[in-house]
Order: C-alpha cells, then structure tokens, then sequence
C-alpha cells in the first residue's frame, strides 16, 4: 500500500481514519505473494475489530484475491459492467396526466 499515490499509509485525514488504514494495510498484506500479515497489522485490528468482523473482512479480501487470479491467469479483463449498470434504481415518476399511464 505504501506505493499508492492517493492514499499513503502515512497520510492524514481526508485520506480516512486509522481504521480504514488498517483494514488496508490487512488487505494488502493479504494480496502479497506469499502472504505475510506481520503481527502489528493484525494487532491493530484486533484493537478495532471483533473477531468476526476480522473473519469477515478476512473472507472478503480473500475473495476479491480469488476473482482476480482467476481473471489474471485466464488473462480476462474487465467488461465495463460498471458504467452501464447502477445498482441504484432510478425514482419513478408518477405519471403526469391519465394519457401517461397507458
């Protein structure tokens, strides 16, 4: 994470709160090959997070790692899904006139 121009791990806030920081740190530890999450990166969750919420986090990052070694070794790219699909539906008008509701 330490490379990320946006968001170093040595930045202040806007850039998020230490919680956020470490949830990164834990994913890019994660995302290392082999991985390796030094103790001090685990201890700083344990601070802010219950053991399920790491198990969680834990089987998230896991995943996301997953889809992209797949993608990689299949050599798949991205669709661009994302830029014709919202996820949140546009609000309906209610018709102006009865005309408008056949």
């Amino acid at each position: 994470m330490s490379n990320c121009a946006l968001c170093p791990t040595t930045s202040t806030p806007p850039c998020g709160a230490e919680e956020e920081r470490a949830v990164l740190r834990y994913a890019d530890a994660m995302t290392r090959t082999p991985v390796r999450v030094p103790d001090a990166v685990f201890e700083a969750l344990k601070a802010r997070y219950t053991d399920r919420q790491i198990l969680e986090m834990t089987a998230a990052i896991a995943w996301e790692n997953y889809h992209a070694r797949v993608n990689h070794a299949l050599d798949l790219e991205a669709e661009g899904i994302a830029g014709r699909v919202c996820l949140v539906p546009q609000e309906r008008q209610p018709p102006q006139s009865i005309s408008d509701e056949v």
